[in-house]
């Protein structure tokens, strides 16, 4: 493999970006949905409708190949 890191920011090939990214959104979606059935409003649901998001934009600072 030729992952390696470019700073403080990984680099991933294109074919592992491609699955990170897929797998990073999908699991972002699902944890925003689980937080709006918790609850809105409350603090839980918040909480992890909040990591969803984080989850969803996770390959934002990867870089690729």
């Amino acid at each position: 493999m030729s992952d390696h890191y470019e700073g403080w920011k990984p680099v991933l090939s294109e074919h592992r970006y491609r699955w990170v990214d897929r797998a990073s959104k999908l699991l972002g979606v699902v944890l925003i949905g689980t937080g709006l059935h918790v609850g809105g409003g409350t603090a839980t649901g918040l909480v992890v409708a909040t990591l969803g998001v984080v989850f969803g934009l996770l390959t934002v600072v990867v870089d690729r190949q």
